[in-house]
């Protein structure tokens, strides 16, 4: 006698909610990173050989030695305390002052902007979001099933006349904000327009999530504090160590009024618990040592080097009638516009090819129909001889397309 057991029609089961879920363009064309043949602009990755092993190595023995036994347990969900301490002080360099209390360590900013899609979206609510925005908050904030509404930006970032004219139609539950060398265009909001925009939250009865991975990045012009200098109230600040330490620690933090870390901590429990207790302790340790500050300066120096050679490549190499981009004073991606009848979706293929590779603009818009004469470019990851030929090769391809 023998039995035969069916496997189950899985997608009987999913949720709902998962019709929402979309994998991640980005996530797809790191597969490209793998072939060293290929030339990849499309990863937000920092340059590999700029990582500080050997502090890391030094500080993690040390650690390991003394503090060994609580450093490989549970922690509390609301974060290691020195490590809240020191995120105080980082903040406070920024012009932001924020208590331990207000502070909530998170396993990297997109759990943060997951945790709050989990205590502020419900299914049908209407948030506002920049033209293009970063496509991780959109993957985050679909799970839970919200409507879209945006303005476009200029080259200093979001237009405060157009985002009123979308929050007096749609009162939308929250604005989104990337406000300093944003994630893909590469431009940053003056000081006038971020103190309009806490004015605008005001007026209209909103909030801003001012997500801020890449501030400590800047190359050139003048400091500008984040928004949330401007209003503890209406802002929820989120950072992370990803761009500024390394990726690989999955760190980051939440700012904000203490109700509102309340609720996330209660989030955060069903999610995991805690953040790692090794990387709070780690993280600490190498802020007290002001690593992070002497790192900074080495890396800038090199990423503002590779910007600059991406620059004057695109210039040398690109068609020069129908296209333009942005040249950001820091950060990590320039943003490329390009005549309409190009569909940079279409385009990679060919791009890929000719072992070239880049993001498609219509990845950062909710509706993928628009933005599909755009492209995002990383400058930080590849070394300067690739980024010479990757952006020649980009160039031929697109005179042969325009």
């Amino acid at each position: 006698m023998s039995s035969h057991i069916t496997s189950p029609t899985w997608d009987t089961f999913f949720a709902e909610r998962t019709k929402w879920i979309k994998s991640s363009i980005i996530r797809e064309l790191l597969k490209f990173t793998q072939q060293p043949e290929v030339i990849s602009f499309a990863g937000g990755l920092p340059a590999p050989e700029l990582f500080p092993i050997e502090a890391i190595k030094k500080a993690s023995v040390e650690l390991l030695e003394k503090e060994g036994q609580k450093m490989l347990q549970y922690g509390p969900t609301e974060g290691y305390p020195l490590l809240n301490e020191q995120i105080s002080i980082y903040m406070k360099k920024m012009g932001v002052s924020c208590s331990v209390q207000e502070i909530l360590p998170t396993s990297g900013s997109q759990q943060a902007l997951d945790l709050v899609g989990k205590i502020f979206i419900n299914e049908g609510d209407t948030i506002f979001v920049s033209k293009p925005t970063y496509l991780g908050a959109l993957q985050a904030f679909n799970s839970y099933g919200p409507k879209y509404v945006g303005s476009l930006m200029d080259d200093d970032g979001l237009i405060p006349e157009e985002v009123e004219k979308v929050l007096m139609l749609h009162k939308p539950k929250f604005m989104y904000v990337i406000s300093t060398f944003h994630n893909p265009a590469g431009v940053t909001m003056p000081e006038d327009r971020r103190k309009k925009l806490v004015e605008l939250a005001e007026k209209y009865d909103t909030f801003i999530i001012e997500d801020d991975p890449y501030s400590r990045l800047r190359f050139e012009g003048n400091e500008i504090p984040p928004i949330a200098a401007y209003s503890r109230e209406r802002v929820i600040y989120l950072g992370t160590f990803s761009k500024v330490l390394a990726p690989g620690f999955r760190l980051g933090w939440i700012v904000a009024p203490k109700e509102v870390i309340a609720k996330l901590v209660q989030a955060k429990q069903g999610t995991d618990l805690h953040t790692s207790t090794y990387v709070q302790y780690l993280a600490a340790k190498l802020c007290a040592q002001d690593l992070i500050e002497t790192h900074l300066d080495k890396i800038k120096s090199v990423y503002r080097q590779r910007r600059n050679l991406m620059l004057d490549s695109m210039d040398k190499y690109f068609p020069k009638v129908g296209f333009h981009w942005t040249k950001p004073q820091g950060g990590l991606f320039l943003w490329v516009i390009m005549p309409e009848k190009i569909d940079s979706v279409k385009l990679l293929e060919k791009a890929v090819e000719n072992k070239v590779a880049f993001v498609p603009g219509n990845a950062f818009y909710p509706d993928p129909d628009e933005g599909r004469n755009t492209m995002r470019l990383n400058f930080s990851n590849m070394k300067e001889e690739l980024i010479v030929e990757g952006i020649r090769r980009l160039g031929e391809l697109l005179k042969r397309e325009a």
